[in-house]
């Protein structure tokens, strides 16, 4: 019996080490992340900044930029996203409106097609016959 005692209290002392290490001794730092890494309760408070400063400044650009920090879609998708947490989550009618300027915004916005900017491509790296 003493012997399963000493197992057992092996195992908790091991937990308990574990514990110890991963959470005061070497805890994970996150350094440099970006905001695509956040939760999509982050992502909609980023997104709900946004709009925020989207009511203010009135440029869409800007905020179509700033939501593609979010991820690979498209700003529409990503603010899309956002605003189905928020009607999930219970945010407030004030929050729920300039989330909804903000798609607005996004729905009427074109962006800029670069082939019409004059610049000139880039290579592709296939050379020329």
């Amino acid at each position: 019996m003493t012997r399963w005692i000493g197992f057992f209290l092996a195992i908790i002392f091991g937990i308990a080490a574990g514990l110890y290490y991963g959470w005061v001794l070497s805890p994970v730092e996150y350094v440099d992340t970006t905001p695509d890494t956040l939760r999509i309760d982050y992502k909609t408070d980023f997104a709900l900044m946004v709009a925020e400063i989207y009511r203010s400044d009135d440029d869409i650009e800007a905020a179509a930029r700033r939501l593609a920090q979010l991820g690979d879609d498209p700003p529409l998708n990503l603010l899309q996203q956002a605003l189905e947490y928020a009607l999930q989550a219970g945010y407030g009618q004030t929050d729920l409106n300039l989330l909804t300027h903000l798609r607005g915004g996004l729905q009427t916005w074109n962006p800029p097609d670069p082939s019409s900017s004059g610049e000139i491509p880039a290579p592709t790296g296939e050379s020329a016959p």
